[in-house]
């Protein structure tokens, strides 16, 4: 049975190299040309704690590259072991009752010795992400009294879930200390407290913990156990921004972004305001006024088109004879829906007959309103254009509405013609 893998990450989470013995290699059933390996110990962070696993490579290395780790000491780096198309990628790190299991796009030979090199620009990017979440939970729970409830970091975004409501206003206060701390270069302290020690400690978890706990400490403004690494100094995180949130679950969901995916968005951001600011040739704290400007605008002309287009489909209704029982037009398929309704009503109070208003035309075909006096079922017409066509749609007798497709205007009419 594999003993524990010793937790290289615990010890300096800024190590980015490391040598290991294979304890095992076994090839995955179902997974093509993929091997699950223990290492005896490994800086490889696993998936734990809601939050996404180290990358990296490792390389196995000779009884000649092991003499020279041994002479140089840490003086030579895994590049000078480097050869290409010897590198095996670490494709997920998995943990399960302290085994961490690395998964490999080579085989490894039991007992063999490996040198390992984590991407320590996204182990370090997780390391601003987690320790601001830290932060800013710390603060949510001693100003509000709410846990955090559930946490995801994943390569693109961070979520908190906390248990209880929280306004803009307060989220942006909660913002606003979160960088203060920042800016102040607290110092984050991760340790393993003795159970004596423990006892004594006030921290934040979200579930009961059993053995060794490891207490992560945000000086001055969080107490939490913590599986994950962490900067040093919260000067470390560079910066902190909300990037949404939600009502969620009777509580609150809120994303962030720390650091450089904090600048990274930002300048995105920016970015886009700088291009609609020349789009539309004014300054960018100006555009909410001028998009506001142009949404009256919009309406109003929408409001004209409209009552035109009534206007039209009415002359239309007066040009049909009085003694046509069934009347059917066309419109154009932009035409407002409330025109149309408003129209086949009229339509309705002047004949005896069924009154239907089609509006597109025969390449994407046609939505419909149909309406009729009392006595008739306007879904006897659905049922004659069904027999025929593909239809979507219904409603009450009097009025009926949806979709139709595969008719002409030619079929169309040529359907109401027919009804009784």
């Amino acid at each position: 049975m594999n003993e524990n893998t010793i937790k290289l990450y615990d010890e300096n989470a800024y190590s980015t190299e490391f040598t290991a013995r294979v304890i095992s290699c076994e090839k995955i059933e179902g997974e093509n040309g993929q091997y699950k390996a223990v290492f005896d110990r490994t800086l490889f962070f696993p998936e734990e704690g809601g939050q996404t696993p180290d990358r990296g490579v490792v390389y196995l290395l000779s009884e000649q590259d092991i003499e020279r780790l041994k002479t140089a000491g840490t003086s030579e780096s895994a590049d000078a072991f480097t050869q290409g198309e010897n590198d095996i990628n670490v494709l997920d790190v998995q943990i399960k009752s302290d085994i961490i299991y690395h998964y490999l796009d080579k085989e490894l030979e039991e007992g063999s010795t490996i040198l390992g090199k984590i991407d320590f620009s996204h182990r370090f990017s997780n390391m601003q992400q987690h320790s601001g979440e830290h932060i800013f939970s710390g603060i949510v729970n001693s100003k509000f009294g709410y846990d955090n409830v559930g946490f995801h970091l994943s390569d693109s975004i961070v979520t908190m879930d906390y248990s209880g409501q929280l306004s803009p206003e307060e989220l942006a206060d909660v913002e606003l200390q979160v960088n203060r701390a920042i800016y102040e270069n607290r110092e984050i302290r991760a340790y393993y407290p003795s159970p004596e020690e423990l006892a004594d400690i006030d921290y934040r978890s979200k579930k009961e913990l059993t053995g060794a706990v490891r207490i992560v400490e945000v000086d001055g403004y969080d107490v939490c156990a913590c599986c994950a690494p962490h900067v040093k100094r919260t000067g470390e995180i560079g910066i902190l921004k909300i990037v949404g949130f939600q009502n969620y679950k009777g509580g609150t969901r809120v994303s962030i972004l720390c650091g450089k995916r904090a600048l990274e968005f930002l300048s995105g951001e920016h970015n886009m305001i700088q291009e609609l600011a020349g789009e539309l040739s004014t300054s960018g704290d100006n555009i909410p006024n001028i998009v506001h400007k142009q949404q009256e605008e919009i309406a109003t002309l929408k409001r004209s088109l409209s009552e035109a287009g009534e206007k039209l489909l009415n002359i239309e209704a007066d040009k049909v004879p009085e003694d046509v029982r069934n009347v059917c037009l066309l419109a154009d398929k932009d035409s407002d829906p409330n025109v149309i309704r408003r129209v086949v009503n009229r339509l309705v109070s002047e004949r005896e007959g069924y009154c239907g208003i089609f509006f597109g035309d025969d390449e994407s075909g046609y939505r419909f309103i149909i309406g009729c006096p009392d006595g008739l079922n306007s879904n006897d017409v659905l049922t004659q254009l069904r027999k025929s066509f593909q239809v979507r749609g219904g409603g009450k007798p009097a009025m009926v509405q949806g979709s139709i497709e595969g008719a002409t205007s030619d079929n169309i009419m040529e359907t109401f013609g027919q009804l009784g």
